[in-house]
């Protein structure tokens, strides 16, 4: 119950400055008395996330020796705090992102499929044709409760034109995200563009001085709306008040980090690699997206992400951990041993910055559990080893509660060949969407609970 009044604030009310119109998290004083009052008959906050990484893993390093409780096997040792809060499942898989006789181009269908379950059509043109992924289902369902329906976010641009992988579409292989049969979501990758989009969007009134003015000083999106802010701080109660104050908080850290960014990025070496926004080195680049992200669950911009570490196919080398050779070059192994050591540091330095995340989320206290607690992160690839480009047996892990509905800490054996959309629609269901089935899914993955 609202503590100093009554009266509404509306949910679309943004803060403004000098050409600034910054959103606002929700707050008790954007829901209605009435409903306030009922709250705590209300099923708790839960957010769904889907990470994707390219090319397979090094599955030897990555399975769980045991079922039940497990000891990490070495790719996943950096998930060591946050273990408890962590399911590996084995044998999930899409079996629509296999060839079924449309020959090369597994690395694409690997994209397409992971959240569609669907087939993509073989096209490198404008008749493209897959599937509504989960996170779009989600967001056409409950996305209308928060500031944005979805986030799409990756760090490797990808084009949505063209011929990308062995006659499919460039489309399939740059997107998990899908609004519809023939409608792939873009991600953003430039993370000044994510902050812009999610913290400070610009008014729409915005005159050329009122740039110029913006530019000359420089100031934090903050500074402009520190009156509008101040004004409203004073019709909130206390628990609204440190809301908006960890907001601004986590707003102001990566506004700070951003700018060292572009300040590294001015040097003429540095803009021949980066865009200006995108860093040079991909963990900061990785570590940047990941707490946008989780500024924007932990606020309710939104409740809806998909963040791809990288395009599968992707070539990158990894010279900050020693490996000069590209990840995809690695992933064919033809099991030699010098080849899968490398593969495995990626692997790795991929669980690294989920740990990074995931810890981050359990840090955040909510009124019942964390952050972590009440979320869902689904994170893995559609591809098990990169080698074979097989679809089945993926390495998937499930990280967070879902809001106290799902045992974590366990490694869970389901039979080969089971759905990954099984899983899926277990997760729509503790967000609340109705949904009986989504690409191939068979039914509610079990044992879950």
């Amino acid at each position: 119950m609202r503590s100093r009044y009554d009266s509404m604030i509306d949910r679309r009310t943004f803060l403004r400055g000098v050409g600034t119109a910054m959103a606002l998290p929700m707050l008790e004083a954007m829901i209605p008395t009435k409903v306030l009052a009922s709250a705590a008959a209300k099923v708790r906050t839960n957010r769904m996330a889907f990470v994707f990484i390219p090319n397979g893993v090094h599955m030897k390093d990555w399975r769980p020796a045991t079922e039940g409780a497990f000891d990490l096997p070495y790719i996943l040792q950096p998930l060591q705090k946050v273990k408890d809060s962590v399911s590996v499942y084995s044998g999930l898989s899409q079996h629509n992102a296999f060839a079924l006789q449309d020959g090369a181009g597994d690395h694409a269908r690997s994209v397409a499929a992971w959240l569609t379950g669907c087939h993509p059509r073989k096209t490198a043109g404008a008749d493209i044709k897959n599937g509504i992924s989960v996170d779009q289902l989600a967001a056409q369902s409950v996305g209308h409760y928060t500031k944005f329906a979805s986030l799409e976010i990756g760090c490797e641009r990808g084009a949505m034109a063209g011929n990308c992988d062995s006659g499919y579409s460039c489309a399939y292989s740059s997107s998990i995200s899908w609004r519809g049969d023939a409608t792939p979501v873009a991600k953003e990758v430039n993370p000044r563009l994510v902050f812009e989009r999610l913290f400070a969007g610009s008014d729409p009134n915005e005159t050329a001085e009122m740039k110029a003015k913006k530019a000359l000083y420089r100031k934090s999106i903050l500074d402009f709306v520190s009156e509008d802010a101040t004004r409203l701080k004073s019709q909130l109660g206390m628990h609204d008040q440190r809301k908006v104050d960890e907001y601004f908080a986590g707003v102001r850290e990566i506004e700070e980090r951003l700018a060292r960014v572009e300040k590294a990025n001015n040097d003429a070496a540095a803009l021949a690699v980066s865009p200006k926004g995108i860093p040079s080195d991909y963990g900061e680049h990785l570590r940047l997206m990941a707490d946008m992200m989780i500024l924007a669950f932990q606020s309710d911009l939104t409740r809806i992400a998909t963040f791809m570490f990288a395009n599968d196919g992707s070539n990158r080398p990894y010279k900050m951990i020693d490996i000069a050779e590209g990840h995809h070059d690695l992933s064919h192994h033809e099991s030699k041993p010098e080849k899968q050591a490398k593969l495995r540091e990626i692997n790795h330095f991929h669980v690294s910055n989920l740990a990074y995340m995931l810890e981050k989320m359990q840090s955040i206290q909510e009124p019942e559990g964390t952050l972590l607690d009440n979320s869902m992160v689904v994170y893995g690839a559609g591809i098990s080893d990169g080698n074979r480009h097989n679809h089945d047996d993926l390495p998937i892990l499930l990280a967070g509660k879902g809001a106290g509905t799902i045992k974590s800490g366990r490694h869970v054996k389901y039979d080969n060949n089971t759905p990954m959309t099984n899983l899926f629609l277990s997760m729509l269901d503790r967000m609340g969407v109705n949904a009986d089935h989504i690409g191939d899914s068979t039914g509610k993955l079990q044992r879950l609970i």
